[in-house]
């Protein structure tokens, strides 16, 4: 029920490696821009196509943006050793040669940002934990454009870019760079990108300004934004960042750099628990590091991807583990096969009851129906919950409920015109619930209205049963609720299956 978005990258981009994530349970595909070129993205892009025909599983596309990143630039490509104790400096000087005792940025205004005393982390992905491929450093002086600091443990930076965060300070670079404003209107826009990840998000005020962007693009104004919680900043503005964004993702690599590493779990547990009230998708990254290069996560991992389902996330974000991990698609079993025990024993009575409860009273007509929807479908210990919905919403918000059985939202497309051609939305309404937990889509007929008679009804719903035959989760004299809209009126039914 609980998904997983994987990246893809050198080692996950061919049509044979995306076919095996898929079927392994990857159901949104991240393209991150930190690195590698729009041509190498396309060509990946291209491949994902082929497999999901091949695979037969729907996947969503995610872009992630850079953002206000800071990086240390090493045009050599050439590994880079830094000794505890010794002094290195940062400099804005992007044409000198990156050294053990000379690192150039792509930032001028550090010197401006930082004083003595500030802790500086640099690495491909950052503190790990594996502390020999980053670094800490300790400013101990600021010459003119140039920070002098302190390494404190030697480490090796190995790889063309690797990350600089300074813990606590505000980096002054505007949410979206012109770059990635060029990327959405180019891949982006080409690829009709389901959801837009938009990193450093600091304020409601940047979801509102990428909002806005996108809605000049095209297709693009259906496009979601999943605001990336990095840094404090975020957290504190984090309830007016969650009313503007479509859902939340929780950067962990970077949070748990800009907070002290005992604050992590109380900031996760909380920023979930928002998520969930508010009926949007919640995402966790950084769960399974280690297995970047092995093929068990450690225990503490494992019990980690549990509480984030435990705690209430919808999905699971696998960074470097599928982008250049030596096995990506066992990866995204094993997080899957732990997302599932986890399902297993969550306390589905205690979240209905605390939901309920702070929706309060009296509930919008849509919510008392999915609340009412889930209700009936635990008592009478429904396999399935279908739901009929144009615009995805009505499916969302029974998700919001964890109902313990999966939700097939069938998407019904709505036909519209612009005088010159016709269209069809609900391609986008179907991807994008498959970041939701438990929302498993089907796009239907369209000529089957949602609002129609109930003979037409009938044989959507017959489409959704099979479909619920064929993947195993409806069985004969299996009980299934049913959801759906007659004229003005919202109905929820019980239906027992014959043989």
């Amino acid at each position: 029920m609980t998904k997983i978005v994987g990246t893809l990258g050198p080692n996950s981009r061919s049509v044979e490696v995306i076919s095996g994530c898929l079927k392994a349970g990857m159901s949104v595909a991240r393209f991150d821009f930190s690195w590698g070129d729009a041509e190498f993205h396309q060509e990946t892009l291209e491949n994902l196509k082929v497999a999901i025909k091949s695979a037969k599983k729907l996947c969503a596309v995610m872009l992630d943006t850079v953002g206000p990143e800071l990086l240390i630039v090493n045009k050599s490509d050439r590994p880079i050793s830094l000794e505890e104790g010794s002094f290195v400096i940062l400099t804005p000087d992007q044409d000198k040669e990156a050294t053990s005792n000379l690192l150039p940025i792509n930032f001028s205004g550090l010197s401006k940002a930082v004083k003595k005393g500030d802790d500086i982390f640099i690495g491909q992905y950052l503190f790990t934990g594996s502390e020999t491929t980053s670094v800490w450093l300790e400013v101990s002086e600021v010459k003119e454009n140039d920070v002098v600091c302190l390494i404190k443990n030697s480490a090796t930076l190995a790889g063309p870019l690797y990350t600089l965060h300074v813990s606590q300070i505000r980096i002054d670079l505007p949410t979206l760079t012109d770059k990635d404003k060029e990327v959405i209107s180019t891949f982006g826009l080409r690829n009709k990108i389901d959801f837009l990840s938009l990193s450093y998000a600091r304020r409601a005020e940047d979801v509102r300004h990428a909002r806005e962007f996108l809605s000049k693009l095209g297709d693009l104004n259906q496009t979601q934004i999943f605001a990336k919680i990095e840094n404090v900043e975020g957290l504190i503005h984090f309830d007016e960042i969650l009313q503007e964004a479509d859902g939340i993702i929780l950067a962990r690599g970077n949070l748990g750099i800009d907070l002290p590493p005992e604050k992590v779990f109380i900031y996760q547990k909380e920023a979930l628990y928002k998520c969930n009230m508010a009926g949007k998708p919640a995402v966790v990254t950084r769960v399974v590091d280690s297995m970047t290069d092995n093929l068990r996560p450690t225990r503490a991992e494992a019990t980690d991807v549990a509480n984030a389902v435990l705690d209430g996330s919808d999905a699971i974000l696998l960074g470097a583990e599928t982008l250049r991990g030596l096995y990506p698609i066992e990866t995204i079993s094993t997080v899957g096969k732990i997302c599932a025990e986890a399902e297993k024993v969550y306390n589905q009575d205690l979240y209905f009851k605390k939901t309920v409860k702070f929706v309060g009273e009296p509930m919008t007509h849509l919510e008392s129906i999915a609340s009412s929807a889930v209700r009936a479908a635990i008592k009478v210990k429904a396999s399935v919950i279908i739901c009929f919905t144009s615009s995805g919403r009505a499916a969302r918000l029974i998700a919001k409920y964890r109902p313990t059985m999966p939700v097939l939202s069938v998407v019904i497309p709505r036909l519209k015109t612009n005088q010159l051609g016709w269209t069809f939305t609900g391609s986008f309404e179907a991807r994008q619930s498959l970041i939701v937990r438990g929302l498993f889509p089907m796009l239907a007929d369209p000529r089957h209205p949602a609002e129609s008679t109930s003979a037409t009804n009938e044989s959507v719903l017959k489409v959704a049963l099979d479909h619920g035959k064929a993947c195993g989760v409806v069985k004969p004299h299996d009980r299934v609720v049913v959801c759906q809209k007659l004229g003005d009126a919202s109905v929820v039914k019980i239906i027992e299956l014959e043989d």
